[in-house]
């Protein structure tokens, strides 16, 4: 889980206006630290069969937020792909 602090730190990074903490691109890079923060601890508990569950439950809504952001504004998209280095 995520600490406030750091929490705080990737909202003013991504956000698209001084009030936004709920916008697709905020939500992706929230996503995206806290999938990486899951992905090293199951490479030092494998068998920790509810955290994976919960992993493949966010790369899910990741990529609902990545679909729907693609739809919308393909300029967008692209930016926070580029931002956060999901694709090459």
């Amino acid at each position: 889980m995520l600490t406030p602090e750091v929490k705080e730190k990737i909202i003013k990074k991504y956000r698209l206006h001084e009030l936004d903490t709920g916008s697709p691109e905020v939500q992706v890079a929230l996503l995206t630290e806290e999938i990486k923060r899951l992905v090293l601890h199951l490479k030092t508990h494998p068998k920790d069969f509810h955290s994976k569950r919960g992993l493949l439950k966010m790369v899910a809504k990741r990529r609902k937020f990545l679909k729907y952001l693609k739809e919308e504004d393909e300029k967008r998209y692209k930016s926070i792909v580029k931002k956060i280095g999901l694709k090459k």
